[in-house]
């Protein structure tokens, strides 16, 4: 049965990242020159993520980072520390608007003034890249857009839990004095540099979408979903 919309948000896109089933979009709501809270849009019929179909214009063509983007919706959806979750119309056509300048990226950075959510629980290759699940169960947003003071991105092989090993890109960074290594789930990133060899790659002038999963294993992990620099942008 179709979902009818009871209302739409038109949203700047900051993230339209892998994850299973699909994709992870979110971005934050816009409002005339200003922009507001964040918004992911999630479908209840594929385990919340956002498929191929669900995200295109009527022309064919996908959303992408740094549409601003309108989506028809049919209500919020929080689920746990994801509180802004809304659920689309899926039969609907999304519609674009235009495209970010780098400005209004930097206009759309958070001010966080203490840690990316909880520190001090790490993964065997990240840093302060976990939550467990009962600190997460207090915590009421789960995505932000940050200016880290340093960042590289680290392009290699990683060893899995049951044996061999995949290429991966992880986001070496420091933010408020506090160090990072968070995979990156950016597909744009990645088709830039899977194509290329592996190695650091130190990345200069650049906002990174910081998002909190949804609960795996008895943990939230934390992602770089989106790695935005100026030339990523329209021009003014």
């Amino acid at each position: 049965m179709s979902q009818e919309p009871k209302y739409t948000k038109t949203i700047l896109c900051l993230a339209n990242s892998r994850r299973p089933r699909g994709r992870c979009v979110a971005g934050k709501e816009v409002s005339g020159n200003k922009f507001g809270a964040w918004i992911r849009p999630v479908n209840a019929q594929n385990d919340n993520a956002i498929s191929e179909s669900d995200m295109q214009f009527e022309n064919g063509i996908a959303a992408d980072v740094l549409d601003v983007l309108t989506i028809p919706m049919v209500l919020p959806s929080p689920k746990g520390h994801q509180t802004e979750n809304h659920l689309i119309a899926p039969d609907y056509y999304w519609t674009k608007q235009s495209r970010a300048t780098w400005r209004q990226v930097v206009e759309a950075t958070d001010a966080v003034s203490g840690t990316l959510w909880p520190n001090g629980d790490s993964s065997y290759h990240g840093q302060n890249d976990k939550v467990s699940e009962a600190l997460a169960a207090s915590l009421d947003h789960s995505l932000v857009l940050i200016e880290p003071a340093t960042l590289a991105l680290i392009v290699g092989p990683e060893s899995l839990y049951g044996g061999g090993s995949r290429r991966r890109i992880r986001a070496s960074f420091t933010f408020k004095n506090a160090h990072y290594n968070f995979v990156v789930t950016d597909p744009w990133i990645e088709a830039q540099y899977f194509a290329g060899a592996d190695g650091d790659f130190q990345i200069g002038n650049a906002r990174i979408c910081v998002s909190l999963s949804e609960i795996i294993n008895g943990s939230a992990i934390k992602l770089v979903a989106t790695v935005i620099a100026p030339d990523r942008a329209v021009e003014e």
